[in-house]
């Protein structure tokens, strides 16, 4: 029998240490080390492991890894995994790798769930294997009847939290992707402590990770957050995959964002949305329209800015209230907008507008739940702030795009000719932007969008309000 010992696990960075430490070395962090019940493994793999099938008894037939010229490896371009969800085959950049292992994280309630099933039930031509720790099978398929596509002849639902025992499955059905919901409820014999510690989720991610690299099939996990938004486990869960995915958005609004934290095969700044309705998550192909709320042209404090999310053109629309301070300091108070950045903006109108704000309490907000920090946004968020101010409206085809500095200067933002594009399509006749973006903008002037270049914030601030 396999001697039983114990070792101390940071719950944050997943260190160990062979006794309790009050401060973790590795991290930083305080009271993070908890004691669990490690058995070290035979050299035999347990019943059910997975392993190859060219493997026999012995390791006779196992490959033995040895250096190779880096011009002598043959690589070929193997075809992505095209899923009917162009929003996730975005932020993924361009479709499922084959051999990939993804990690989704949000928070309870969101929608992992619905988005992973819902998924599974549209690949048609596929063998698809869902594994749920956390439900029934019946209550899977009461979620699979409310999607619009409830039926899938090649999606095999699997309750199970032994690793063991899901790979004993995976071997007979050879399916062609796995959902495990969650790596947190799974938990491997090889170890002794509990589900969810940080030991089995670096195990069983482990063995999920060496399947999917040795027999190509992509492997979709769900994990839990924290209180604080990181992904529940260790660290090194997000270090061992190939791709994680935030779930992010507030449970009482319908719009979801799916967004890239980490990629290998991609780009880290792309971005989905989605709708959450009754027959499950919409696509939204075109959230300039959701962002943009229908509104009255006499409302102050209300600007539209053009920002960038990754290689997606977004029209936003920033709201902000300015109102006498109440008490003897003022707030200062902003959403999906970083709070900083307003406090530096609010200097500038100070400095070089000659605006009194020190005695105002000021409240910024991003429409749609969006979090932003494109300096893009900047010449924005000046326009509302001074709109709530004076009581003055904007047009409701007039946007902006422009960085502003220290000295109350506009600054160039990258790729303005999307946003330029995207603001075109929406119907907008007046954008403002950084004459420093080129010399020629006046003769850009597209069919209906007048360009106004202009260097200075109070250039922009004169001609909008007078």
């Amino acid at each position: 029998m396999a001697k039983v010992r114990t070792m101390f696990f940071c719950q944050s960075c997943g260190a160990q240490s062979a006794k309790w430490i009050g401060r973790c070395p590795s991290c930083g962090e305080w009271n993070t080390y908890v004691e669990e019940v490690i058995e070290k493994a035979d050299a035999t793999p347990a019943a059910g492991t997975w392993k190859p099938a060219s493997t026999v008894p012995g390791g006779s037939t196992k490959r033995v890894a040895k250096p190779t010229r880096l011009a002598e490896i043959q690589h070929e371009d193997e075809p992505r995994i095209l899923t009917p969800d162009a929003e996730l085959n975005r932020v993924l950049g361009g479709g499922l790798v084959p051999g990939s292992i993804v990690l989704i994280g949000g928070e309870p309630g969101i929608g992992k769930s619905t988005l992973m099933l819902q998924i599974a039930l549209a690949l048609k031509q596929m063998k698809v294997l869902y594994v749920s720790g956390e439900e029934s099978e019946a209550q899977i398929k009461m979620r699979a009847e409310r999607l619009a596509d409830g039926q899938h002849p090649g999606c095999y639902i699997l309750t199970e939290t032994s690793t063991q025992n899901i790979f004993r499955q995976i071997d007979q059905m050879q399916p062609n992707i796995v959902v495990i919901d969650s790596i947190q409820t799974m938990h491997s014999t090889l170890v002794e402590s509990g589900a969810g510690s940080v030991s089995q989720v670096r195990e069983c991610t482990a063995e999920f990770l060496k399947y999917a690299k040795e027999t190509g099939v992509p492997v979709l996990l769900i994990g839990h957050i924290t209180k604080d938004g990181a992904i529940a486990g260790p660290k090194i869960l997000e270090h061992m995959v190939d791709t994680v995915l935030q779930f992010e958005g507030d449970r009482h609004l319908s719009y979801r964002i799916l967004r890239t934290i980490k990629n290998r095969f991609g780009s880290t700044s792309e971005l989905g949305i989605y709708e959450m309705q009754g027959t499950g998550l919409r696509q939204v192909s075109n959230p300039s329209e959701i962002l943009l709320s229908q509104r009255a042209e006499s409302l102050s404090g209300m600007a539209i800015g053009a920002t960038l999310e990754g290689n997606r053109p977004l029209l936003v629309e920033v709201q902000a209230l300015v109102t006498p301070a109440t008490y003897g300091t003022p707030q200062r108070s902003s959403t999906g907008f970083d709070a900083k950045r307003l406090q530096m903006l609010l200097a500038v109108l100070e400095k070089r507008a000659g605006l009194r704000l020190g005695q105002h309490d000021v409240f910024l907000n991003i429409a749609g739940g969006l979090r932003l920090d494109d300096p893009a946004l900047d010449a924005a968020v000046c326009a509302a702030v001074v709109s709530s101010l004076n009581d003055l409206p904007i047009a409701g085809d007039v946007c902006l795009a422009a960085e502003v500095g220290l000295s109350g200067e506009m600054r160039a933002v990258p790729r303005l000719e999307q946003r330029l594009a995207e603001a075109q399509k929406l119907g907008f006749r007046e954008m403002y932007v950084s004459q420093f973006n080129g010399r020629n903008l006046a003769e850009q002037d597209r069919a209906g969008l007048r360009i106004q270049a202009v260097s200075r914030l109070d250039e922009v601030l004169q001609s909008l309000f007078g």
